[in-house]
C-alpha cells in the first residue's frame, strides 16, 4: 500500500526536484561575462602552441632536432630543416603543426632540449576551416591573434 501511494503522488519525483531546486540558490550562482570579462585560466594550462624567439637577434630558438616530432603521440608536427655548410648547423625552414588533432598532452614541449616550444594560456583557437588549424612557422612564431567582439 505504501509503495503504492508513493507512486501515485510522486515523492520521489518531488524530492528529486528538492534536490535540484535546493542546490540553485541564487546567491551561489555566478556567471561570466565572457567577451567582456577575460576568465581566470588554471597557472597550469596548456593552450596554444608557442615557437619562442630570441629576444637578441630575433630569431627562432628551434635547433630543428625534430625530438617534439618524435614525442608528439599524434604526429602532428612536421619539422623541416637543411644543413648550413658554412655554420655547419641545421636550419629551420619550415614548422607546421596540426592543431585540428591536438590533445595539449605537452609531451611536445618538454622534449625541447632548448625550449623553442612552448604551450601558452591562449585557449581561443576557434577556426571556420581545417586549414586554419594547421599553423606554419611563421603563425607560431607570431601566436594567435584574440578574437575581439563588439560591446
Amino acid at each position: 500500500m505504501g509503495k503504492l501511494l508513493r507512486k501515485l503522488l510522486l515523492i520521489d519525483l518531488l524530492r528529486g526536484m528538492w534536490v535540484t531546486f535546493r542546490a540553485q540558490n541564487p546567491k551561489r550562482i555566478y556567471t561570466e561575462q565572457y567577451p567582456a570579462e577575460r576568465p581566470r585560466v588554471s597557472e597550469r594550462f596548456r593552450g596554444a602552441p608557442r615557437l619562442n624567439i630570441n629576444p637578441e637577434t630575433g630569431e627562432t630558438l628551434c635547433i630543428s632536432c625534430n625530438l617534439c616530432a618524435l614525442a608528439c603521440p599524434e604526429n602532428l608536427i612536421v619539422v623541416g630543416s637543411e644543413r648550413n655548410e658554412q655554420t655547419r648547423h641545421k636550419e629551420l625552414i619550415t614548422f607546421t603543426y596540426d592543431l585540428s588533432r591536438c590533445m595539449f598532452c605537452g609531451l611536445c614541449e618538454d622534449a625541447c632540449p632548448v625550449d623553442a616550444l612552448e604551450l601558452t594560456q591562449d585557449f581561443e583557437l576557434a577556426s571556420y576551416t581545417r586549414e586554419g588549424m594547421i599553423w606554419d612557422r611563421q603563425m607560431l612564431e607570431e601566436g594567435p591573434r584574440p578574437t575581439r567582439y563588439k560591446s
